[in-house]
């Protein structure tokens, strides 16, 4: 017994496993996992040093290039994409293998450390500890700001504090960071002249502060049968009391530390991170969820925690989100929602026209049903409902009926005929259930490379093929066990005479009498089509091609990047500057601003930038998304023609993977003197192109540096040593630390320094003054110093995978990098490089040729189990080749959708392109299978190919129709657009060409020719 037989002599089982289905789709929608982006793992690891007093070549060879020798050795690691060596600071960038997922990334995490710690006896003194930063990928989907008009930096703090206690403990919240705080410390401005004429040693008073206010163990007693702890006084309660220390001076004398201080409790004068929200100092406060959570739901408790701490905040604070990734999460999945449900709509309703009532609602229904279990089986193998799985919904729609369509038909032409139900049932899922499995299959193995890919643009997009494989899997099952036990209660036996042909009507008539003219003249049709063809792949050429489109949420960033050097309070005013002026503009909503750093990563596509205090990026939002692109051109104009001297990039926000900048070229070799001259004359071909913008290099422009000329003879009768006079030049200008302060859970440092008006002009350092151990006074710097020079320095070096690099990038004037790469590529490749340089390519190329190559992996694999899966199915060789041969005509449709729409051909397009293989190789098996059993049955063979393509015409027509029609909504998505397009137009062409040209290769290809007789 047939699995369509079982279906209708025994109900019970069919109805109960709808019933769980439908129940389950239902539940899984409710309660499986909802994002906006699909989650994808950040496979890499920051890991930070610092070496004070250091230049940019001491850290890059005496820090990173240890750092990188341990690095090199873990046999996880995929590259070191980024070395960045500054004054003082070593920053690196590593990403481990792809095969490495989340779960195995935190013993790789343990290695590496493992690795670091084994290289720090290489380090030099002074370098400290090297930090592991493995939360590189953590994502803060709801971003907020607490800001508050006259509040100090640590009011803000103490609150924000007290918010992310209560926060944290939300069911469905994994962390809550706070960034931004202000460093407090306490100031000792100390007068030059004064110390001098006192005979004091700074270093005596940094001895006494840091000894003063340490906790000492003093040990205990027993006194009786207690046993006391020793705990001796002169602990600071209070920055006061520090005034009250007394110090020695050179004639024995004690002197109080504030007769010779001013003693102040400020923040740190020279901050390193700021954040301004509307132009007010603020906090950010990011909340990042635990996985696999339904984000929309922990947003609600989330908000309901946070009106409930309202009473926390005082009169004047206010906790405003900057991106609240719940509620574009709940607008995003209702957005989709609306999508499938006028999906289905749309499909229900030409299957009520093409197939009548009856049979319309039997498809529809298996159609829901179908749906429903795919939402069930999402939420038990843990796929949240997002951007890519809610997509791979619509795309599957129109497909999720081809199955039922063959079916339904069959039993309804049997039905019609007076045959009985369960011998319908019988024969049409017995003589279609195998050729529909191996179209399922295939449909299935289209989409492979695609959930087989292992980069991280493989892994964005993986859950398409998932969504795909569980649908269309359950599509068969439900179209060879739901479908016939519908038709036998809705569908009435009988009907048509039974010597009456079912294919007798005008439309069908029409169709035989065509493909009867094409076997017929089936050469003069093959050229055409062959013709055709070759018009479709030069069409091709001319489609513009791309990557990831922007978003279209209202939102967008303008990077600040101010000249190397520069103060961070001089980039601080400018970034207000421009904040305050986009916030005048119509449609503004917000602007938030981080000054000396990145953002917090609140989604997982953004592009965090290393710390420097000449880098700022403003968050702008805006009422519409149709206002981005004119604030956009607005603000750029404005920072060319008024700033000249800030080098900015105004960016939207990505939907998927991506960088900066979409066109770079990387030279690497030895000499940084060299990389920079090879940087220059990349950028001068940039800037000879009108179309390129946001020239620049990331080594960015050299730095002046002072250089006191340290005169060695002299120091040492004075017994002075260069660290002595680096000491000195560090206290009369920022300050050199002298112990700390411990106040509750907050530890200042304690800093001495020149008072203002001795370290406020650069030429006050000849006046600054060095103790002398041999003298027993202080001494002028002058003594020990035989002039000063200015130099030039790199203020960054960088390296990829152990070479230096440094990167020429641009962007195109429009929204398409690849004409602007094409005219720029030979320019840049006909640059003469010295020996042992290299020129490689990065941005959109290297993201594209990634992506491909990733699939490029995977694909062979996938076609290669389409090809056999068609062989096995047939058994033969020539059916399969005839398949295949339909495959690619369906370049001509796509090439002249995408022109016709001025679309671009990119990652999703692609994505459309091999969905496309599946569907055409379904609707082809189908006609093909149905030919051979007529002529297998003993008909002529060429009444049999016309009978056959008739007889199929309507399941084809309604197969490529549904699947056409139901992407109707995807065409008002940016994300999805071009790939709908894709399938969309060359589909609907190759569909028509598929009807004829299938038959006709048939005729060819087995020798068959009307019988004249």
């Amino acid at each position: 017994m047939s699995i369509g037989a079982y279906s209708v002599r025994t109900p019970v089982i069919s109805w109960l496993v709808i019933v769980i289905m439908v129940a389950g789709g239902i539940y899984g929608f409710q309660k499986m996992g909802k994002l906006e982006d699909p989650a994808f793992t950040i496979k890499m690891a920051k890991i930070i040093t610092q070496y004070p007093g250091a230049s940019a070549k001491e850290v890059y060879d005496e820090v990173t290039y240890h750092l990188e020798d341990a690095i090199q050795k873990l046999p996880q690691l995929k590259r070191l994409k980024m070395s960045v060596s500054r004054p003082g600071l070593s920053d690196i960038t590593i990403e481990f293998k792809d095969e490495y997922g989340a779960d195995e990334l935190p013993n790789v995490f343990d290695e590496l450390r493992r690795k670091i710690t084994d290289v720090r006896p290489k380090l030099p003194p002074g370098a400290r500890a090297p930090v592991v930063i493995d939360d590189f990928g953590d994502v803060y989907g709801v971003y907020l700001m607490i800001t508050g008009e006259g509040y100090s930096w640590r009011d803000l703090y103490d609150v924000a504090d007290d918010i992310k206690r209560e926060l944290v403990l939300v069911k469905g919240v994994r962390k809550v960071s706070i960034d931004g705080e202000q460093q407090e410390v306490v100031y000792l401005d100390m007068s030059r002249v004064r110390l001098a004429e006192l005979g004091i040693d700074p270093a005596t008073i940094a001895g006494v502060l840091g000894s003063q206010n340490s906790v000492v163990d003093a040990g205990n007693v027993r006194v009786g049968d207690d046993y006391l702890r020793i705990k001796p006084t002169g602990e600071f309660d209070s920055v006061q009391e520090i005034g009250n220390v007394l110090i020695s001076s050179r004639n024995r004398d004690l002197v109080a530390l504030k007769d010779i201080a001013t003693i102040t409790r400020a923040y740190q004068e020279v901050p390193i991170k700021l954040y301004y929200h509307n132009g007010q100092p603020a906090l950010s406060v990011g909340i990042s969820m635990a996985k696999g959570q339904n984000v929309v739901e922990v947003g609600k408790r989330l908000q309901d925690r946070i009106d409930d701490l309202q009473t926390l905040i005082p009169v004047g604070m206010s906790l405003e989100a900057v991106y609240d990734q719940p509620a574009e999460v709940e607008e995003s999945v209702s957005g989709f929602v609306i999508s499938v449900a006028q999906a289905v709509v749309i499909v229900i309703a030409v299957l009520l026209l093409f197939m009548g009532l009856r049979s319309g609602l039997i498809i529809g229904s298996v159609l829901l049903i179908t749906v429903s279990g795919t939402l069930l089986l999402m939420y038990l193998f843990g796929i949240e409902l997002q951007r890519i799985s809610l997509g791979a919904l619509v795309i599957a729609l129109g497909m999720l009926v081809d199955n039922a369509i063959v079916v339904a038909e069959g039993m309804q032409v049997r039905m019609q005929s007076g045959m009985k139900a369960i011998e319908a049932a019988t024969e049409a899922v017995g003589k279609t259930i195998w050729a529909l499995l191996g179209g399922t299959a295939i449909g299935i193995l289209a989409f492979s490379a695609i959930g087989l890919s292992p980069d991280n643009t493989g892994e964005f997009a993986g859950s398409l093929f998932y969504v795909i494989l569980i649908s269309l899997s359950l599509s068969w099952i439900t179209a060879v066990s739901t479908t016939p036990l519908l038709c036998s209660l809705l569908l009435k036996p009988g009907g048509l005479d039974q010597e009456k042909n079912p294919y007798g009507g005008k439309l069908f008539g029409a169709y035989r009498n065509l493909v009867a003219l094409a076997v017929n003249h089936r050469w003069f049709t093959l050229v055409l089509v062959a013709v055709l063809f070759a018009l479709g792949v030069v069409g091709f050429g001319q489609v513009k091609s791309g990557f990831f489109p922007a978003s279209s949420t209202p939102l967008f960033f303008v990077d600040i990047y101010e000249p190397e050097g520069t103060d961070i309070r001089k980039t601080r005013d400018d970034t207000l500057e421009v904040s305050n002026f986009l916030r005048e503009q119509p449609g503004v909503l917000q602007t938030t601003a981080v000054i000396g750093g990145a953002h917090q990563r609140f989604t997982l596509v953004y592009d965090a930038r290393e710390p420097t205090s000449v880098y700022s990026q403003i968050i702008v939002r805006t009422e519409k998304p149709e206002q981005v692109t004119a604030l956009q051109e607005l603000v750029a104009e404005k920072l060319r023609s008024e700033s000249p001297w800030i080098d900015p990039i105004v960016k939207s926000l990505r939907i998927g993977p991506g960088r900066d900048a979409k066109i770079e070229a990387r030279f690497s070799g030895p000499d940084a003197t060299v990389l920079r001259q090879l940087s220059e004359q990349a950028e001068a071909i940039m800037r000879s192109d009108a179309e390129a913008v946001d020239i620049r290099n990331d080594w960015r422009s050299p730095v002046k540096l002072v250089t006191p000329v340290f005169n060695e003879q002299v120091g040492r009768q004075l017994g002075i040593s260069r660290e002595e006079l680096g000491d000195a030049m560090k206290s009369a200008f920022d300050g050199l630390p002298a112990g700390s302060y411990r106040d509750g859970n907050r530890v200042l440092p304690l800093r001495m320094r020149a008072t203002e008006n001795e370290r406020g002009d650069v030429n006050s350092v000849r006046d600054v003054q060095i103790w002398s151990a041999v003298l027993g006074r202080t001494v002028p710097a002058t003594a020990v110093i035989s002039g000063y020079r200015t130099d030039y320095e790199n203020a960054v070096l960088r390296s990829r995978n152990r070479m230096k690099t440094i990167i020429a990038s641009c962007n195109p004037r429009g929204e398409l990098a690849t004409p602007l790469f094409e005219r720029l590529r030979p320019q840049l490749e006909a640059i003469e490089l010295p020996p042992g340089y290299d020129l490689s390519w990065g941005g959109e190329y290297e993201d594209n040729a990634n992506a491909q190559e990733g699939l490029g992996r995977s694909l062979p694999v996938g076609i290669l189990l389409m090809i056999l899966t068609s062989i096995v199915l047939f058994g033969k060789l020539r059916q399969p080749l005839i398949i295949w041969l339909t495959v690619p005509l369906a370049i001509v449709g796509v090439s002249a959708g995408l022109l016709a729409t001025n679309g671009a051909f990119d990652f999703m397009s692609l994505l459309g392109a091999l969905s496309l293989i599946g569907l055409l190789i379904k609707n082809a098996i189908v006609l093909i299978e149905e030919i051979d059993q007529q002529i297998a049955d003993g008909n002529d063979p060429y009444e049999a190919i016309l009978d056959s393509a008739v007889s199929r015409a309507r399941p084809v027509v309604l197969a490529s129709g549904t699947t056409i029609l139901g992407l109707i909504p995807l065409l008002s998505d940016v994300f999805f657009v071009n790939m709908s397009v894709t399938i969309m137009a060359g589909l609907g062409f190759a569909s028509v060409l598929t009807l004829t040209v299938v038959p006709t290769l048939y005729a060819t290809f087995f020798n068959i020719h009307k019988n004249t007789s």
